[in-house]
């Protein structure tokens, strides 16, 4: 039996891990790695195995950082059976098209690039991978997951997927593994969600393992408390609507889209914000995300199960304007007060948002609400980081606009939830993935009684001694 791992290895992008076991091979996530161009040039690169080898896909959750690289994996000769929750599914099937369409438009924006900088004739480069890998990769798809439910994947690999509480159908997988008479226990985490959500529930703990390999998003901090932020996400709202601008917030379409709608809706139920408000959600993905949201409601927590069985919708509110096409999302920059406008991607690393930053960033009477993770190399994160100007469309543009981080309403769990997530498993062995290293290793010297593991990419390991092999 061994373990690899190809993908988020200090970095908080890209997760990517192997199982091989009983002449078996099984791939846990295959992740894009995202940010900036070395992140970008990583993906083009060899995946460390043989894609053609690999017998299953097991997927944690539908994030482009988890699965965004199964198109790509398809194309180079994957052929072996996709395994996930009927949720991620479905929500899978409307990234990866996004994403091949990004990919796609990006070749294309390269290629008119080249032509206005050489005199010789260019050629496009191709595109990670194409609309046509993207929708082939759905037929790879195979048995749906339930929540507490063993699956045998093969002889001698038993897979257990347990509710996450991350993103609408995620989860945490238990695997267990037998060779000749070698048994291993090990629990790959996925994304771990925070408690107290208003629309997910909390996330399930798996039983004990001998190996856990967990991701360490915000390992090295804590959130601060959903109440708090809440009222924080109200102030700035109604701050910026007294000085008379309009308020972008960039927007994670998987589950942080439709969570601010909720607060949003309550908001204004509650009298806490002004029921005049014009929301407007300016993402096409978002917006097929949240129909798939109502088509989920196993996945509800008792709260927001409650509301559908009143026959409330939980992501609807009064002046509400759902922005499908190009044209009407441009329109939006004509209002320049009394707006809260949610617009992918969260990272501002492309998207609709990127237009409107444009058109609010340099303005001093706007803000700009983060609400969920921004990578190192993002757009994002250098408005976070506190950039006087970045540019935009080939322009420079001030940031003069309220910048307000809540990470309150993170769909990943923090330090001390991460700590007691982990005590419970006790693991011997304790392997840190999906972080960047500083974190890593502040996360690290708060675990006891377990072996830490920090991998290289592509590195290999014996299980269950969890030896190194190359």
């Amino acid at each position: 039996m061994k373990i690899s791992f190809h993908g988020a290895n200090k970095d908080v992008t890209g997760s990517c891990h192997l199982i091989e076991c009983a002449g078996k091979k099984v791939l846990i996530d295959c992740g894009l790695f995202q940010g900036g161009h070395d992140l970008s040039d990583e993906n083009t690169e060899d995946f460390g195995f043989d894609p053609a080898e690999i017998d299953y896909l097991l997927l944690t959750h539908a994030h482009l950082d988890h699965c965004g690289r199964i198109p790509l994996l398809v194309k180079r000769g994957f052929r072996g059976e996709i395994i996930t929750s009927a949720a991620s599914k479905d929500l899978a099937r409307l990234v990866l098209l996004d994403s091949a369409h990004l990919q796609e438009a990006d070749a294309r924006a390269q290629l008119r690039k080249q032509q206005r900088h050489s005199q010789k004739r260019v050629t496009q480069d191709e595109p990670l991978y194409t609309l046509y890998d993207a929708t082939r990769s759905f037929d790879f798809f195979g048995r749906v997951a339930h929540y507490n439910k063993a699956i045998k994947v093969a002889p001698g690999i038993t897979a257990t997927f347990y509710d996450a509480g991350h993103i609408l159908g995620s989860a945490s997988i238990y695997l267990e593994l037998k060779e000749g008479r070698k048994t291993c226990w090990i629990v790959f985490s996925g994304d771990i969600g925070s408690k107290g959500r208003k629309i997910l529930r909390d996330p399930v703990i798996p039983p004990p393992a001998d190996i856990v390999v967990m991701e360490t998003t915000y390992g090295d901090r804590l959130h601060r408390s959903l109440d708090a932020s809440v009222k924080e996400f109200y102030q700035a709202i109604n701050d910026t609507f007294e000085h008379g601008g309009n308020v972008i917030i960039p927007t994670f379409a998987l589950e942080r889209a439709q969570e601010i709608l909720w607060y949003l809706r309550e908001g204004v139920e509650k009298g806490k914000l002004p029921a005049a408000m014009h929301v407007f959600l300016d993402s096409p993905m978002a917006i097929s995300a949240t129909e798939i949201f109502r088509d989920h409601p196993e996945c509800y927590d008792e709260e927001a199960a409650k509301l559908l069985k009143q026959k409330r919708d939980p992501f609807q509110l009064n002046n509400l304007h759902i922005t499908h096409d190009a044209a009407d999302s441009m329109a939006i920059n004509r209002i320049t007060s009394g707006a809260v406008i949610l617009a992918g991607a969260g990272m501002c690393n492309g998207g609709r948002v990127r237009h409107h930053l444009k058109h609010h960033l340099w303005r001093r009477n706007a803000s700009v609400i983060f609400v969920g993770f921004a990578a190192r190399g993002t757009l994002a994160r250098q408005i976070i980081d506190g950039a006087k100007s970045v540019r935009l469309f080939g322009e420079e543009i001030d940031v003069n606009a309220n910048v307000y981080t809540i990470n309150g309403f993170s769909a990943h769990a923090d330090r001390a939830e991460l700590l007691a997530w982990q005590k419970k498993i006790t693991p011997t062995h304790t392997v840190l993935v999906h972080g960047e290293e500083d974190v890593m290793q502040s996360f690290a010297s708060q675990l006891k009684n377990t072996e830490i593991h920090i991998p290289q990419k592509n590195q290999r390991f014996s299980l269950p001694d969890f030896k190194i092999l190359d």
